[in-house]
């Protein structure tokens, strides 16, 4: 048993954990409101919560990798999803995705029963029905460029979010959705170098990815596009939120989302000259260098994460004191 959870953890992708806790911590910290009174229903309510997005996004990633399989074969790089997935066998995966499926149920239910919220049984249902329609036959938006791009925007960032906020907010704030348009840009700017680093293997297997339609060069720009732009709208809704509170100082702890995007946009940069390169040489050592470089997108990922969670804490600490 505890062989078959390791091996179901490295089909789950844990690198992408980081992301799912910047996901509740941020739409967590803009959601309360002065003066906070932590209860045993507030603790219970944050369990069930995290868990809700937790366990849509573990067997999330299941159906990803059981719907790229035969494109990882293919990558050297994935080897050990492969060997993960092969050693499992598709049905006990499949059987997995089952049962985490019917077992978020059970959180939804109870915050339901707490909260009386429809929203948030309407928010799951649309989560759960892109991230099955993302990965899995004969839909697979992952094929379908725009409709993927959309998909992975709500799945990751706007629909975990909004789940998250309604679970312990009433109305949307128009500064938090100043800062969900932001996080939405950043999320989906971090997700093209990943589809730029399978670009090599999607192309020539008719996965049409929105960097597979844009090509290496357009696809990359429009990351440093994305970046650049969801920083500016997070930074902002941030130091908005922090200005006109009885703590503006606290918005010196900005700089880490500013140092954190810097240093993502100077990789994306890098990115953007090497495909350049490639489209004028088509030079397969170029090509590898690419997908080396874009590799190291998990690194990429929670570095900008953990900049917006701790600007999260310092949001939560400044309704603390407030």
């Amino acid at each position: 048993m505890p062989k078959t959870l390791k091996l179901l953890a490295r089909v789950s992708r844990p690198e992408f954990i980081p992301a799912n806790l910047g996901s509740f911590f941020l739409g967590f910290s803009w959601a309360i409101n002065p003066p906070i009174d932590f209860t045993l229903d507030s603790a219970i309510l944050i369990v069930l919560c995290f868990l809700t997005i937790s366990l849509v996004s573990a067997f999330g990633a299941q159906l990803n990798t059981l719907g790229d399989y035969k494109l990882d074969l293919t990558d050297k790089r994935k080897k050990h999803l492969v060997e993960a997935m092969d050693r499992l066998g598709r049905r006990k995966v499949k059987s997995f995705v089952v049962f985490e499926f019917l077992l978020s149920l059970v959180p939804l239910y109870l915050i339901y029963q707490l909260e009386r919220k429809l929203t948030l049984v309407l928010l799951w249902m649309a989560g759960t029905f892109l991230t099955f329609a993302y990965s899995t036959p004969p839909i697979r938006l992952k094929k379908r460029s725009w409709l993927e791009m959309i998909a992975i925007i709500l799945v990751l960032s706007v629909i975990p979010m909004l789940f998250v906020y309604y679970t312990f907010a009433a109305k949307l704030s128009p500064l938090f959705a100043i800062f969900l348009s932001g996080q939405a840009m950043t999320v989906y700017s971090v997700i093209i170098p990943t589809e730029i680093r399978d670009y090599f293997s999607d192309k020539p297997m008719g996965v049409k990815t929105m960097t597979v339609r844009l090509g290496l060069v357009k696809a990359s720009f429009l990351s440093i596009l994305m970046m650049s732009a969801g920083g500016i709208l997070c930074g902002s809704a941030f130091f908005l939120v922090l200005f006109y509170g009885s703590y503006p100082i606290l918005n010196v702890f900005l700089i880490s989302v500013v140092l954190a995007d810097a240093y993502v946009l100077r990789q994306y940069k890098r990115l953007y000259s090497l495909s350049k390169k490639y489209v004028s040489t088509g030079r397969n050592s170029i090509a590898d260098e690419i997908t080396d470089l874009a590799a190291n997108n998990p690194k990429w990922i929670t570095v900008v994460t953990q900049s917006l969670v701790l600007m999260s804490i310092v949001l939560l600490v400044y309704k603390v004191l407030i």
